[in-house]
């Protein structure tokens, strides 16, 4: 199966799939959390969606509490705070799980694609993010450190947009 095709409800509960949240155009999945130290690459995120969101790019974010329990929140709680805390208007998922017997589907093939030392796995932390193409291939891991405003990540953005 198509990793675009995977099941994936919207932050409402709308039920779809990975292709809804990116509307069939490249991507930058990231696993965010609320009560984060990192939380605060909410603000880059969204500066990246503003930016190339015309020119065919989202940012989807993938709320998971599986690190330290920093998205503790109902669904609800989540967008309010995204919303209320740093505008974000880039696509949510539902609360998944990123690693483990348990992960969503979407993770157990990102997690396939090697980071930039050439480790592939387990996801870290918070905020480690995945670039996808169109048609759903992975081109680039980042490690959650490294900013959405990182020009290893804008460079790839702007390749895959041209």
């Amino acid at each position: 199966m198509d990793i675009l095709d995977s099941p994936l409800a919207r932050l409402d509960g709308t039920p779809g799939t990975l292709r809804d949240l990116t509307g069939g155009r490249p991507a930058l999945l990231v696993n965010v959390a609320s009560k984060c130290g990192l939380t605060p690459q909410y603000a880059g995120l969204e500066e990246l969606q503003e930016k190339y969101a015309h020119r065919g790019f989202t940012v989807v974010g993938l709320p998971c509490n599986q690190f330290g329990g920093q998205e503790p929140g109902s669904s609800e709680e989540i967008a309010e705070f995204c919303s209320a805390t740093y505008g974000v208007s880039f696509p949510m998922s539902e609360k998944v799980e990123v690693n483990g017997e348990d992960r969503h589907e979407v993770y157990r093939r990102l997690v396939e694609t090697p980071d930039e030392k050439g480790e592939a796995g387990d996801v870290q932390w918070n905020f480690e993010k995945f670039l996808l193409d169109a048609d759903g291939a992975v081109v680039a891991r980042f490690g959650p450190r490294v900013e959405p405003q990182d020009p290893r990540v804008v460079d790839h953005i702007e390749t895959l947009i041209g």
